[in-house]
Order: structure tokens, then sequence, then C-alpha cells
């Protein structure tokens, strides 16, 4: 038996950071990385995934991940899979573990290992459903069009309208360093 582990959110400017961990029941036909599947199709397989898997998925707030940095979230979301799914073998999704040792890593595991992929697709569908209900409380940031990434168009919205809520405050770029920091 083998837990799969991924998480979506690392790089946005905005949002949650979404780790889940994944073993599959039986073979869903389908699986891949999360990136590669259209949106329709990830959402498909998130019904069928969570209907026939045992899973668990943790997200971090964007002031959790400003206080405590996005290595120690990983590494706890790590830790937590562990104590809530009980598996002989972790294998996640990168190059490094973030010193749990008992949790095996392989880059791009998303796209070849099913369990990887589900736990992939698990955590962009959260983490994309997330950002979708902060664009209806901040419409002017248009979430909905860049999910929090750093886009040109979502830097131009923040040095316009400054920082909200869900900004990761310790992600800084140069672009905005000028604007936001002097």
């Amino acid at each position: 038996m083998l837990c799969g582990i991924d998480e979506a959110g690392r790089g946005p400017l905005a949002g949650d950071l979404v780790i889940a961990g994944c073993i599959l029941n039986t073979p869903i036909e389908g699986l891949n990385d999360s990136k590669k599947l259209t949106e329709k199709k990830r959402e498909a397989l998130y019904e069928l995934i969570i209907q026939d898997a045992s899973y668990f998925i943790m997200t971090f707030s964007p002031q959790e991940i400003d206080e405590n940095g996005l290595s120690a979230c990983l590494k706890k979301g790590l830790l937590e899979i562990q104590k809530n799914l009980a598996c002989g073998n972790y294998l996640y999704d990168g190059n490094t573990n973030f010193g749990v040792t008992s949790i095996e890593t392989m880059i791009k595991a998303d796209g070849k290992v099913p369990e990887v992929s589900a736990a992939s697709i698990l955590a962009k569908v959260t983490h994309d459903r997330n950002i979708l209900q902060a664009a209806q409380k901040y419409p002017h940031y248009e979430f909905e069009k860049h999910k929090g990434y750093g886009t040109a168009r979502h830097v131009e919205l923040i040095k316009e309208f400054g920082y909200c809520e869900i900004h990761r405050k310790s992600f800084r770029l140069k672009a905005l360093e000028a604007t936001l920091f002097d």
C-alpha cells in the first residue's frame, strides 16, 4: 500500500497552501498530474477520488505561511498526513522531504504514480475552490483568472490596491518592493 502526497499553492502570492495525502482503494482511470488536466476533468476525478480512497487534506493560510515559513508548513503537513493516514510507504512529489525521513520523494511523481496524481488533484481542486471563494470577496484582484500566482496583471492589481488579507506578505517581488515597502 502506498500513500501519495502532493501540494498545490506553493508558489502563489495569495491564497492557501494545500497539501494532500491519498491511498487509493481501487484504481481510478485517467489520473495524471493535476496541472495537465482540464478543470472539468480535475473536478470529475476529485469526486471519484473522495468516493473511493482514504485521504487527508490540510490547508495553511497565508498568515501561517508568513509566520512559520513555507518549508515549516510543508513539513507539518507531511507529519499530519502520516498521523492521519497509516500506511507502510509514503511518496511525496518533489526532491525534498523537509526532514521527514520516513517519506520518500520522486521528482514528477504526480505524473507517474497514481496515488501521487490523486493527491495532486485533491490539493489542486481544494486550492482552486478556496481561491475562487476569495475572488468573490475580493473581485478587484481577479483571483479567478490567475489563482493567486504572480502574473503581470496580478502584480499590477497589487500595485493599485495593495495587499488584501489572503496575500502572503512574506513573498517579496522586486516589482512590488518600490511600491509597497518604501
